[in-house]
């Protein structure tokens, strides 16, 4: 039985857990997020627990488990506390400012400065010009517009330089040499 599904999600005080059919909404003090459950997954809540049961150990069944527990964990975790993503922008000239919390204009060495708006649910945060922070509810919309910044301008493995996620390591090649 898979060891991550088998686990119970505990639900913190100020948030509310309603199962409506196979809808899950999940509410606390930063927001609300539904999901509709995958396949035939069963979810039952218990005092401030919440658990994730299978029909039978069908292939699809054993991997939709694990699965269906880890996004209400993300869930409860997101209406809770949230989620951040930090991003580094590392190059002479490189730089971001912020428009507004739902919009960073970036200067990425193009001919023109990029503007990147955030989706619904997701803030930009600037702290100083060569870091990006980006917050919101959804911990799947927060990596994926992470992803879409760091897309515009990767880093590259010669100098350096591009937009990197925080703490992530470059591997650097030796450039040509001359004789």
């Amino acid at each position: 039985m898979s060891r991550i599904g088998r686990a119970p999600v505990s639900i913190p005080d100020g948030v509310s857990v309603s199962l409506d059919g196979r809808r899950v909404t999940v509410r606390g003090p930063l927001g609300s997020l539904e999901r509709e459950l995958p396949g035939e997954i069963t979810v039952d809540q218990a005092d401030a627990q919440i658990t994730v049961h299978r029909p039978d150990d069908q292939r699809h069944n054993r991997a939709l488990h694990g699965l269906t527990r880890a996004l209400l964990a993300n869930m409860v975790t997101g209406v809770s506390g949230g989620f951040v993503k930090e991003l580094e922008i590392v190059g002479v000239g490189y730089r971001a400012s912020a428009a507004s919390p739902q919009r960073v204009d970036l200067a990425l060495g193009f001919s023109h400065p990029v503007s990147v708006a955030a989706p619904d649910g997701i803030t930009f945060e600037v702290p100083n010009p060569t870091h990006i922070v980006v917050k919101g509810i959804d911990k799947q919309k927060v990596g994926q517009v992470a992803a879409d910044i760091r897309q515009l301008r990767k880093p590259e493995p010669y100098k350096g330089k591009g937009i990197r996620y925080a703490g992530e390591r470059v591997m650097r090649k030796a450039g040509k040499t001359a004789k």
